[in-house]
């Protein structure tokens, strides 16, 4: 009896369990029946993602879209408008239209320009110029195989336009007004050079009158063949904040290309700086003596000035051993007059339409007489001026500190002779 009563106890309970259990299972089964929206809604998100990563991938890609990308944003971006580019009748009548291929390229941008187009239209993006550029250039120069690896290796970049800059000195105009800017070209290696230069001439400051100075030198790249100094150049501009570097093979010949992008950079970081000196960093300047004449000049001369020490009638050099050596298959005729590379110095109003009217010029190997060219087509003639000694003084003054304290610049210096010239010529026991 006492068992059936404890079976009857235990069914009961197992019974009430059961129920319990069942009740709670139904529950759970509601809920997850109830839950799915959120829970899709989850899902459909994890679902989505690894859809839209796929479709962004291909964007990055320099296979597809970036070509497209970068052959209409950034070439569009870089070319400045030329509508108001009227190149002088003196320019178009002294380069003579010929089989040469320099030749060639010109008047065919020349007539390009006149019927409204801008000819820096159609310049390659930059990856992909040198390229592009090689074949073209095989077609039309048939010797190019003669010349020189450096001529040729300017001619396979010559319609490579706009470098991007490795390093950017954005903020070097930004404050007060500039009345001088020196652009000193200089390569990675040259280090004592540029600490030459900012110990001495180059020095960032204001001078009487309130004339403020700044400093950029301009690099490219070092050849792979070389030490790799990129990280002690890192370090240079980030403690000097006045290193430029673009991306192209620092080489003689690639000096065209550094200008240009000089030029590019001032108008963008610089648009209102007065006057840029242009010079290479083993040149000694006398800075007092040149912010001198430049203040004195009158406005109308002050707007267009192009001055140094001018070279005239001058001509290309056949000689292939000559490391200015141009082709007669690749240039054929004069140079216009142009002012020594080694330092000039130009109106800060000038560099816009000198930028847009280099667009319509060629390239041309030799920087100086390439700047003295865009200038004769722009139509502003260069003006001699006595202080320039791009090729040097006299043997017998060069140990003379008197006769540096008459001159604006002078040509092959080392830092050393940089630096005892600028003391002497500013010590108070010098008599002249």
């Amino acid at each position: 009896m006492r068992i059936t009563q404890r079976f009857r106890v235990l069914l009961l309970l197992s019974t009430l369990l059961l129920v319990f259990l069942y009740s709670n299972s139904r529950k759970e089964v509601n809920s997850s029946m109830k839950e799915p929206p959120k829970s899709a809604g989850v899902r459909q998100m994890e679902v989505q993602t690894p859809v839209q990563t796929p479709v962004q991938t291909p964007i990055q890609t320099p296979i597809q879209t970036p070509v497209h990308t970068s052959v209409q944003i950034p070439v569009q971006a870089k070319v400045p408008t030329l509508p108001s580019v009227n190149i002088s009748s003196t320019f178009r009548t002294l380069i003579p239209e010929n089989g040469a291929y320099w030749n060639r390229l010109l008047h065919s941008s020349l007539k390009r320009a006149d019927q409204g187009e801008n000819p820096l239209s159609r310049v390659p993006p930059w990856p992909y110029c040198r390229n592009t550029n090689q074949e073209l250039i095989e077609t039309n120069v048939q010797d190019v195989d003669s010349y020189p690896f450096l001529l040729r290796n300017f001619l396979w970049g010559m319609k490579c336009r706009s470098p991007p800059f490795l390093m950017d000195q954005p903020n070097k105009c930004k404050e007060n007004a500039t009345f001088l800017l020196f652009a000193i070209k200089s390569m990675p290696a040259h280090f004592e050079r540029r600490q030459a230069v900012r110990d001495t001439w180059g020095q960032e400051r204001l001078y009487n009158g309130g004339l403020r100075v700044r400093t950029a030198f301009l690099l490219g790249t070092a050849s792979p063949d070389d030490p790799d100094l990129s990280v002690l150049v890192r370090f240079e501009a980030e403690n000097y904040g006045d290193i430029l570097q673009a991306d192209f093979h620092d080489s003689l010949l690639n000096l065209t290309l550094k200008m240009n992008a000089f030029f590019r950079w001032t108008l963008e970081r610089c648009p209102r700086v007065s006057f840029v000196f242009s010079g290479d960093d083993d040149v000694m300047v006398n800075t007092p003596a040149l912010l001198s004449y430049l203040s004195s000049l009158d406005s109308s001369k002050a707007s267009r000035l192009y001055a140094g020490d001018v070279i005239k009638m001058a001509s290309p050099q056949r000689d292939p051993k000559n490391k200015y050596f141009i082709p007669m298959s690749f240039y054929e005729g004069p140079y216009p007059a142009y002012v020594g590379g080694g330092g000039f110095v130009i109106s800060g109003g000038l560099l816009r339409p000198l930028y847009s009217t280099c667009g319509v010029i060629p390239y041309f190997p030799i920087d100086d007489v390439y700047v003295g060219m865009c200038f004769s087509a722009l139509g502003v003639l260069p003006e001699a001026h006595a202080g320039f000694y791009t090729f040097d003084i006299r043997d017998r003054d060069r140990g003379n500190l008197c006769a540096y304290k008459k001159l604006i610049l002078v040509h092959r210096r080392s830092p050393r002779q940089v630096k005892k010239i600028w003391q002497g010529i500013h010590s108070p026991l010098l008599t002249c």
